[in-house]
């Protein structure tokens, strides 16, 4: 086997036994070579192999330090939509909503005060039909007509908005 590819091997083998993610051992070892070769080029190095052992352990030390400090790691940041999207009604949006409700209580209005207490108490309350019935002295039928009528009126009401 070629000594440089020997070397390299072991390095990575090193680095990633020191706490390197694999993902980040080739880069490590690619550097350390690359401060061999820019520190031969005025300096002697007796040792190349210990030379590029302590320069790759450095590296990935200094490394884990910065993984250490940094708030997150931009690799594995997932951000749900919802928390960079506005998603509050833009003002148009917001506009037709209120004409909406303009329309709805102009529809109300216009309901027989029975009928509208009916159509209330049944789906805002959350009242039985039976305690609407008792409640305005009607039989469960009538309010059960009453509020369905009601319903198709604002049905049609709201559609010709």
């Amino acid at each position: 086997m070629n000594p440089i590819r020997h070397m390299y091997k072991k390095l990575r083998r090193t680095v990633i036994r020191h706490g390197a993610p694999s993902d980040d051992a080739d880069d490590i070892v690619q550097e350390a070579f690359a401060r061999l070769e820019f520190y031969a080029q005025s300096h002697k190095v007796q040792n190349q192999e210990a030379f590029l052992m302590q320069v790759a352990i450095n590296i990935n030390h200094d490394q884990a330090k910065r993984r250490a400090r940094a708030p997150f790691s931009f690799t594995s940041l997932e951000i749900p939509l919802d928390a960079i999207a506005d998603l509050a009604p833009q003002p148009d949006e917001i506009v037709h909503a209120r004409e909406r409700l303009r329309r709805a209580k102009a529809g109300l209005d216009r309901l027989e005060d029975v009928t509208r207490r009916c159509l209330l108490a049944q789906r805002l309350e959350g009242i039985t039909y039976a305690e609407i019935a008792a409640r305005e002295g009607l039989p469960i039928s009538t309010v059960e007509k009453r509020v369905a009528r009601a319903l198709v009126f604002l049905s049609k009401w709201m559609d010709g908005f």
